[in-house]
């Protein structure tokens, strides 16, 4: 099964299932010298895990990290970085009634067609519950990247509830369960949550990611552009279905003056950017300005509304899907993208120093 690293030097190969034994990955690309030990990557753990609030699945996984190897007395070695997190919680019997059903708008019909069979205990390898090796991948990344660049997520949408930008502020956003920077959003969001899940449904939602203190010229022009591994980063992420980059779709309502960021000499004699378009890369290459970027997250597809599917054996048939869901998986995406976000940048981070020394 190719397809399971992530990355040129700073390398991410993640494997497991949502039911097995355990889930973990190897970070490879490390620098040496690092200070890292497993309560830094707990932090970013404990941020995603599940059961913390009625609005995301009530599975309890305790998500506890072990460091298998690649770290020597709080230190990178350099060598590949072996982590582990041991599922404590499954209940596969709550699959057993639908493991010859289709959910629709999950993968188990591909999955099947692709490889013959598939593990349905939770979708497997096709789970949400691999993300959480990523948010660990994504704690050493941001060693890598140092304390000068900050990496963080909001919620700006669930469903057709949006917050208002002009409320905007990052001190709010770990004060609610939704990482909502606008603290008006809460509430509204908490009763049109309570809704969908009395209707057995789900919802979708979109998260903002904002990246500062990159330095210019990250970035491979060409094949490996920043923006372009930062799309492909955010669409490998579970149920993510979009995703723009600075203004994003909407650039393609503005003039050609309104959408170029003008350039001005700054204080400091240094130059500097008017507005941010762009999404702080220009050419596939970071112009030092704040990397932007938005992803949309669809609803989640294990629902108690009954669906219509097919068997395994191809008769036509209805689909309820029991268990401990999200109503909005959105909501614990946000340190995934953070991550993923994380991850990129480290990579391009350690590929421009190969390449240009600095």
């Amino acid at each position: 099964m190719p397809g399971n690293s992530f990355g040129e030097m700073f390398r991410v190969t993640t494997f497991g299932e949502s039911h097995g034994p355990a889930i973990g990955g190897v970070v490879d690309g490390v620098p040496p010298g690092i200070a890292i030990c497993e309560a830094d990557i707990q932090h970013d753990l404990d941020r995603r895990r599940t059961g913390q609030s009625r609005h995301t699945s009530q599975r309890q996984e305790p998500d506890q990290i072990e460091i298998l190897s690649g770290v020597f007395e709080g230190r990178t070695t350099g060598t590949p970085i072996g982590l582990l997190i041991r599922n404590q919680d499954a209940r596969s019997k709550d699959y057993s009634d639908i493991k010859d059903k289709f959910r629709p708008g999950h993968a188990d019909f591909t999955y099947a067609k692709k490889y013959g069979l598939r593990d349905y205990r939770g979708g497997g390898r096709s789970s949400a519950r691999e993300t959480a090796v990523r948010v660990a991948a994504g704690a050493i990344a941001r060693k890598v990247l140092g304390d000068d660049v900050l990496v963080r997520g909001a919620l700006v949408q669930i469903g057709p509830h949006g917050i208002d930008p002009e409320n905007w502020d990052w001190n709010e956003v770990a004060k609610n369960p939704f990482w909502s920077p606008d603290p008006a959003c809460v509430k509204k969001w908490e009763s049109y949550l309570d809704g969908v899940r009395k209707q057995g449904s789900s919802t979708g939602a979109i998260i903002e990611l904002t990246a500062s203190g990159i330095p210019a010229g990250l970035g491979e022009p060409v094949f490996d552009r920043l923006d372009a591994d930062i799309a492909k980063a955010m669409m490998c992420i579970p149920a993510v279905k979009g995703v723009e980059i600075g203004a994003g779709f909407a650039a393609a309502i503005l003039s050609g003056s309104e959408n170029a960021d003008e350039i001005a000499i700054g204080e400091d004699g240094q130059p500097v950017f008017l507005s941010n378009n762009a999404g702080g890369t220009l050419g596939g290459i970071s112009s030092g300005q704040d990397i932007v970027v938005r992803f949309a997250v669809k609803p989640t597809s294990s629902i108690l509304t009954p669906r219509r599917t097919v068997t395994t054996s191809g008769e036509e048939t209805e689909i309820i899907t029991k268990g401990r869901h999200d109503p909005c998986v959105g909501i614990r995406a946000v340190p995934v993208g953070e991550a993923m976000l994380a991850m990129v940048l480290a990579d391009h981070l350690l590929r421009f120093r190969g390449q240009c020394g600095a």
